[in-house]
């Protein structure tokens, strides 16, 4: 069984990145991208992704507001990893309380 993923994030090379990263991997595939939260439900709509790896920190609609939006609008609802760099713990408990699976 192999699982589609949506990566979003503001930076692009992040982006590309996470999706070779994805790819490389036989049971996983990388379905769709999203440049900022206001764009992924379309795009998971769109997709039927199974997972979305979401940065936490993007510039018009954030992480953890996008998690919020995926849960409440689409039934059967993605899985949502959230994606941070920083050295932050309100961020994965926000992001964990908007109903995320967990961070990374």
């Amino acid at each position: 069984m192999s699982l589609s993923v949506v990566v979003v994030d503001d930076e692009p090379l992040i982006r590309s990145g996470l999706r070779a990263i994805i790819n490389a991997e036989p049971d996983l595939t990388v379905v769709g991208e999203a440049g900022d939260g206001a764009e992924v439900l379309p795009v998971v709509r769109r997709t039927g992704a199974d997972v979305v790896l979401m940065d936490v920190r993007m510039p018009a609609v954030d992480g953890i507001q996008a998690t919020r939006l995926l849960l409440e609008n689409l039934d059967p609802a993605p899985r949502v990893l959230v994606v941070t760099t920083f050295e932050n713990d309100d961020y994965v408990y926000d992001a964990l309380r908007a109903g995320a699976s967990g961070s990374c």
